[in-house]
């Protein structure tokens, strides 16, 4: 029997990338403990908050941009932090700017972020599609960030995002995937990868994701403010791996009554003396 896991990699604006699990940078206790997490966790993709790299060179501090190896990451700079479209058109700008600074060339890749409410830090619908349609006509590859609506998701489809980012549940809330019938409306009609961003915070949640059809997971409050780090993104990282391979392989069917797992036929029968 063939016991190799199938393999498959994620593609997006027909890059291909190793892992289905990208990590975010920020909420770490030092850049130490950032970097090792993201090494721990295999990730092909990182994402930055462009605002926060920027504070981080005005005020002299560690950039978590200048610490990373970009020749085997990939920049998705984001627009955290943003509560408008024009706001976040500017930051997605600047963020292609960096990536060029690294040496990512050919990289037009935006997460896209309008965060207008600052309570429960739902994305903000409307701006996002403006947004979003602005980007994309201007050759953005836009992987957008919203509430798991249903209609948005197709609508943002429509205009040529390349992914959709619906949450799981509130950022950093940890509550896990409290919006799965939506979520799994959103992948049955969707025809790009959708990836589950914001609310995991466990590997089996990671997991669940992963077995309902995700095309990868975005997290970084789980990973970085478990008690160990490091470990953490080595846990989320296998339960990505598990959940994708359990889809793959194609679940069983569920049934109401027992299946007896032993033949009912052709069995020894025992004779008493």
């Amino acid at each position: 029997m063939d016991t190799k896991y199938i393999e498959d990699d994620l593609i997006i604006a027909n890059k291909r990338f190793g892992s289905r699990l990208m990590l975010g940078t920020g909420k770490y206790n030092n850049l130490k403990e950032a970097i090792e997490s993201i090494e721990a966790s295999q990730t092909s993709i990182v994402t930055v908050a462009i605002r926060r790299t920027q504070h981080a060179k005005k005020t002299g501090k560690s950039n978590i941009i200048d610490a990373l190896n970009w020749e085997k990451l990939w920049l998705l700079p984001n627009t955290a932090g943003c509560e408008t479209a024009e706001e976040a058109v500017r930051i997605a700008c600047l963020g292609k700017e960096i990536s060029k600074s690294i040496g990512q060339i050919d990289n037009n890749f935006v997460k896209l972020e309008v965060i207008s409410d600052s309570k429960y830090l739902f994305p903000d619908p409307i701006g996002t599609l403006k947004a979003a349609e602005y980007l994309v006509n201007k050759q953005f590859h836009v992987l957008p960030y919203i509430y798991p609506d249903p209609i948005l998701a197709k609508q943002l489809e429509d205009i040529g995002c390349k992914t959709i980012m619906p949450l799981g549940s509130p950022i950093g809330s940890g509550q896990g995937l409290k919006n799965l019938n939506n979520i799994q409306m959103i992948i049955e009609n969707a025809k790009v990868p959708i990836i589950i961003d914001a609310g995991i915070g466990t590997s089996s949640e990671a997991t669940q994701a992963m077995e309902i059809g995700a095309s990868a997971v975005l997290l970084n409050t789980a990973v970085a403010q478990s008690k160990s780090p490091k470990t953490m993104a080595t846990a989320m990282k296998l339960g990505v791996i598990s959940g994708r391979q359990c889809y793959l392989a194609g679940k069983m069917n569920r049934r109401q009554e027992a299946n007896a797992s032993s033949p009912n036929k052709g069995l020894l029968k025992l004779i008493q003396a």
